[in-house]
């Protein structure tokens, strides 16, 4: 048992102790000729070691390849590879131990590396569409185009890193790098870096660079560099557009189409309507300028990229305008109110206005017309004259102009009174003399020229009184004659309308002039009018006080009244007429049943001496227009209705038109509980006055009591 502990135990330390790799070979470069170390490190080495490339057990060889430690007890299983060559070392190495015994099968094999014999690549290159781009030359593209740049390098080892750079600044592609080997030389590398750039114009001219990083360099990195070629579709622009009037014959055109193309373009000018080019250079320039070169221009550039935007200028080149044409007649003759028509034909640039022009024989010149055509549908003597043709333009801000050669205008038929230059109406004062001047036209010349007013007529060159027509005489216009008529020391039966009659072998006109005499007023009549004003002046005002007095009786007589007051002054007067009664009673029994006639209307002072204080007072009944009652009775009993009087004790009529009707207050008999009547007035001699003053009752049980108003008031 004891022996089976120690077996075991032996037999687990030898497990444990087994050799195992402590380090193993790593990635190695090594430049062509120089030593190349290769590390191999085993714990617990009990096997021997070995090495092998590329599968193939190497041997140990004295200075090429030999043991770091000429006894690999240690574990030291490295090895020198001296003056390594491309051909020889460079490969996949492996370090390799054999089992410890047979029965621990401890076999080591590390993992291969890599043994880099360096080999300079050669220098990079571009390629552009399968076409390899010299250093230093142009690497042509189109704008707007994404161009596939290859940058290769050839039979490097290990293969270099590949790096673009457009200028100073670096470009990181969307692809990466392939490596792979080359086909006559499998030791080799060929690397390739792909840039897909997308050119712009602005690329142009611009430094496009591929560089090979490899420590096989001397200076550790190979580069090529290309121009980047920019081809673009031309671009145009005008320099030189006039910015003024072109005249013809004095100004200079010089207009240059400004290109920008790669490769460069090819330029043409053409004229619209031509098909021959106007100039095969940037440079359009005409000096100097004529008419003929006015036109629309096209400026065209071409190149391999493709052709430009057409860019159009228009030569407007001006020149005075010229009356061409206007008509082959000189000399037109139309009759009186028929129409005549003028046409002007001309040239100008600017397009130019035109006028007709018409000189009189006066020398006066009159606008008639602004087209170039003028219609005149009746032609009077007016229009007689020399008639051009203006045609205007404006050229730098300047006026230019043509006259036509003139056409003469000749109309003849009848009379025609120039109504515009005669006075409809004249106006003058009596005693003045006054000139009636008329105008007529008329060819042939009139043969008769009379005045008319009223009965009378007046032929050129007589006189008749204080009327006197003048010889008909040359006016200045043509065909125009003056006619006057003169009045000496008008009065105002010269106030009325003058009639001129002119007549010819064609025919005749008449015209007529209106006279206004303003005679002064005589001072007769100056003071009856003054007069007849001071008279209606004293009328007015004494309507005016009239009507202020008036005014003032009647707002009297309101202000006194007050309806509210008659009863209680009604009521007064029959208790004091009572009381009076009972005492006359009392002194003078024989006189019962009457009152004196004064007792209650009265004007004076009670118990004077006055002699009418014993003469009984009429009676005061008032109507609406101011008379008494007496009155009314014997002299306005066939009046109006209106009109009639209404007594003191007699009762108003339904018909009776008397606005103080309401004085009169009804009191029914029936209300004399007391058993007294009103008293009867004192009998006068005259039964028949008395009568009519106070007028018997009628047989009614009504009785009325009148009050006088702030006029007539009696002293109670």
């Amino acid at each position: 048992m004891l022996l089976r502990i120690i077996f075991l135990g032996f037999f687990t330390k030898e497990i444990l102790a087994g050799q195992r790799f402590e380090q193993q070979p790593s990635y190695t470069e090594v430049n062509p000729g120089q030593d190349a170390y290769l590390e191999c490190k085993v714990f617990n080495k009990r096997g021997s070691c070995s090495w092998q490339k590329d599968n193939k057990p190497m041997g140990m060889y004295p200075h090429k390849y030999e043991w770091i430690s000429s006894n690999q007890q240690n574990g030291d299983c490295s090895i020198w590879v001296r003056a390594a060559q491309l051909e020889f070392d460079d490969g996949s190495w492996e370090c390799q131990v054999t089992a410890s015994d047979f029965h621990t099968q401890d076999a080591l094999t590390s993992h291969p590396v890599r043994l880099v014999v360096r080999v300079p690549p050669q220098r990079p290159r571009i390629e552009f569409n399968g076409t390899q781009v010299l250093p230093g030359h142009n690497l042509t593209t189109l704008h707007g185009e994404v161009a596939v740049i290859k940058c290769v390098s050839h039979y490097g080892n290990p293969p270099p890193v590949l790096k673009w750079f457009l200028d100073q600044q670096e470009i990181t592609p969307s692809r990466r790098q392939t490596n792979t080997t080359e086909l006559d030389n499998t030791k080799t590398w060929l690397a390739v870096s792909v840039l897909e750039l997308t050119i712009s114009k602005e690329n142009h001219g611009r430094m496009l660079s591929c560089v090979a990083v490899h420590e096989s360099y001397s200076t550790k990195s190979s580069s090529i560099e290309v121009r980047l070629d920019v081809m673009f579709v031309p671009e145009t622009r005008l320099v030189g557009i006039p910015t003024t009037d072109i005249e013809d014959l004095k100004d200079s055109i010089a207009i240059r189409c400004v290109v920008s193309a790669n490769p460069k373009a090819s330029v043409v000018w053409r004229r619209e309507g031509q098909s021959q080019p106007a100039s095969l250079q940037e440079l359009l320039q005409f000096s100097p300028a004529i008419r003929q070169h006015s036109g629309l221009y096209t400026c065209h550039a071409r190149n391999k990229a493709g052709d430009s935007v057409p860019i159009r200028v228009q030569i407007d080149v001006k020149y005075r305008p010229k009356v061409i044409s206007v008509g082959r007649e000189r000399v037109k003759t139309s009759t009186l109110f028929a129409p005549v028509n003028f046409e002007c034909l001309g040239e100008g640039n600017p397009p130019p206005t035109y006028q007709w022009i018409q000189k009189k024989r006066s020398g006066s010149i009159v606008e008639r017309g602004t087209e170039a055509k003028l219609n005149i549908r009746n032609v009077t003597y007016e229009y007689q004259g020399e008639w051009r043709c203006k045609a205007t333009n404006i050229i730098k801000g300047e006026e230019q102009s043509d006259v036509s050669e003139p056409i003469i205008l000749q109309v003849y038929g009848a009379p025609q009174v120039l109504r515009h230059t005669a006075t409809p109406e004249i106006f003058i004062e009596s005693g003045q003399s006054v000139d009636l001047s008329v105008v007529v036209c008329a060819d042939p010349r009139p043969r008769s020229v009379a005045w008319e007013w009223g009965s009378l007529r007046l032929e050129a060159g007589n006189e008749m009184g204080k009327f006197k027509v003048d010889e008909v005489t040359q006016e200045e216009g043509e065909d125009c004659y003056l006619t006057t008529l003169h009045v000496k020391d008008t009065s105002a039966t010269d106030s009325r309308t003058y009639y001129l009659l002119v007549e010819n072998d064609k025919g005749k006109d008449t015209h007529a002039v209106q006279l206004y005499v303003n005679e002064p007023l005589q001072m007769s009549t100056l003071v009856s009018v003054a007069g007849a004003l001071l008279v209606g002046f004293l009328v007015l005002v004494c309507i005016c006080i009239y009507a202020i007095k008036a005014e003032k009786c009647c707002f009297s007589r309101k202000g006194d009244f007050k309806p509210s007051d008659i009863d209680g002054k009604n009521l007064d007067i029959e208790k004091t007429a009572h009381h009076q009664l009972t005492i006359n009673q009392s002194q003078h029994p024989a006189s019962v049943g009457g009152i004196p006639a004064d007792a209650i209307y009265t004007t004076g002072p009670r118990g004077g001496t006055h002699p009418d204080a014993m003469k009984p007072p009429p009676s005061t009944t008032h109507t609406f227009n101011g008379r008494t009652s007496f009155e009314e009775r014997y002299h306005q009993e066939d009046l109006d209705k209106r009109y009639r009087s209404f007594s003191r004790y007699e009762p108003p009529k339904p018909d009776d038109n008397w606005s103080y009707a309401n004085k009169y207050k009804r009191r029914s008999l029936n209300s004399r509980k007391n058993g007294t009547f009103r008293p009867k007035p004192l009998q006068l001699d005259n039964e028949k006055y008395y009568d009519l003053v106070f007028p018997k009752q009628r047989s009614t049980d009504y009785r009325y009591v009148y009050e006088p108003n702030g006029l007539d008031r009696a002293d109670l």
